[in-house]
Parts: C-alpha cells; sequence; structure tokens
C-alpha cells in the first residue's frame, strides 16, 4: 500500500452522500421527472500529515485519483492545532504515530 511506503500511518475512508458540479440524480417516471434524492454516493478521505508530507500527498492523490471526468473530486487542505490521544491523554505531535501499529510493522522492514 503506497500510503505506508509513503510515511502515512492512517487513513480514514467513509462512504458519503452529496452532490458538486456533477448535480444530483433525477429520475423519470410516467413522463414525470422525480428528484427525489439529490446527493450521489461519494467517499471522503481524512488524511493528517505533517508539514512537509502535504505537497507529496496531494500529488499522489491526485495521481491515484485523476480521470479528466466531472466528480474526480477536490482536497482540501485544513490546519490541525493539536492531536490527542483519548486513551492516555497525550499531546502533540509526539503522538501523531501509532506506536507498535501497521506503521511500525511496514517501517521496520
Amino acid at each position: 500500500m503506497f500510503w505506508l511506503k509513503m510515511g502515512i500511518c492512517g487513513v480514514t475512508v467513509s462512504d458519503v452522500r452529496g452532490f458538486g458540479a456533477q448535480g444530483g440524480s433525477t429520475e423519470r417516471h410516467g413522463g414525470s421527472e422525480f428528484s427525489g434524492d439529490q446527493f450521489l454516493a461519494k467517499v471522503k478521505m481524512e488524511i493528517v500529515v505533517r508539514k512537509e508530507q502535504v505537497e507529496a500527498v496531494i500529488d499522489k492523490i491526485i495521481e491515484e485519483a485523476r480521470t479528466g471526468e466531472i466528480g474526480d473530486g477536490k482536497i482540501f487542505l485544513v490546519p490541525v492545532s493539536d492531536v490527542i490521544r483519548v486513551r492516555i491523554g497525550e499531546r502533540g505531535e509526539k503522538d501523531e504515530r501509532m506506536v507498535g501499529g501497521k506503521c511500525d510493522v511496514s517501517t521496520a522492514a
């Protein structure tokens, strides 16, 4: 998985619904047009990275996701002011990776 090779130790992927430039869906039944659900199924990825990783991650997402069609998605950059591990209350950058998790296993190899 390329995320681990890039040093990204966590990604959250959610199935969501929404609309953008491509609009929602409309259906025709018996000559009438219905727009019951204006939202389309989408995938939302949330990735928190260090400042020095931002451009490489953006480039990789674009490389993997771009089809040239409407609906390729958007990338929003949001600063993270702090990170807190709920289990132990540890705060700050020292807690940005999970010791003993998948990232440790892949980087040790």
